[in-house]
């Protein structure tokens, strides 16, 4: 007979902090996308971080070589298979890191910033997780469809939802984000959508405009 079981085991993670996130007035957090590594996702979400603005980019827990075993890293928050366990995963070592980060006021304001597959991510830390952020931006992403709505409209009924995305992004259409929209609005959330010329990538003046 072969029998699966889960065994929990202490990881090494690691996160990218641009500025002093304990004495900073507000974080942000950004969640990067799929086959990203938090140092170059930090580097592309600079503006985000100011004088009293502290940046924190933590990094999947799953890397792996993006060309067959080698060649660049890229890393990923989860995949389809054992998938609710990775959220749980996921969702822990986030909160973790921001208790190490959070210093002596862990009511400071947290935005939280997610692309692509990091906006899934991002959106279901603010449902799941143990910070509510003043601000969601999902960018490049959508909402995820397997979510409570009841706890959604509960824990994101305080939050600025922001979705951003490109004119020329192939992931996104104006129906998606209209659909991700209506959803949001059927569980009594209201986001606004926002919209720039380019592709499937950031951009640094609609950055520039959230951080301010």
């Amino acid at each position: 007979m072969q029998t699966v079981i889960e065994v929990q085991v202490p990881r090494t993670a690691r996160c990218v902090v641009v500025g002093p996130a304990s004495t900073a007035g507000s974080l942000w957090y950004a969640m990067h996308g799929y086959g990203q590594l938090a140092e170059s996702f930090a580097r592309a979400c600079l503006p985000l971080a100011g004088d009293d603005r502290a940046l924190v980019v933590p990094e999947a827990l799953s890397r792996f070589y993006l060309r067959s075993g080698a060649g660049p890293v890229g890393a990923s928050w989860m995949t389809r298979d054992g998938r609710e366990s990775e959220i749980r995963d996921y969702v822990g070592y986030l909160d973790a890191v921001h208790a190490r980060l959070a210093g002596s006021d862990p009511a400071r304001p947290v935005h939280v910033l997610g692309f692509s597959q990091g906006a899934a991510t991002a959106f279901r830390w603010a449902v799941l997780g143990t910070v509510r952020p003043r601000r969601l931006v999902l960018w490049g992403g959508g909402v995820p469809p397997d979510l409570d709505t009841d706890r959604v409209g509960e824990r994101l009924r305080p939050v600025e939802i922001v979705l951003v995305n490109g004119r020329e992004d192939p992931h996104v259409t104006d129906a998606s984000v209209e659909r991700d929209v209506e959803r949001l609005a059927a569980t009594g959330l209201t986001a606004r959508a926002l919209w720039f010329e380019g592709g499937h990538r950031l951009d640094q003046v609609v950055l520039h405009g959230l951080a301010e």
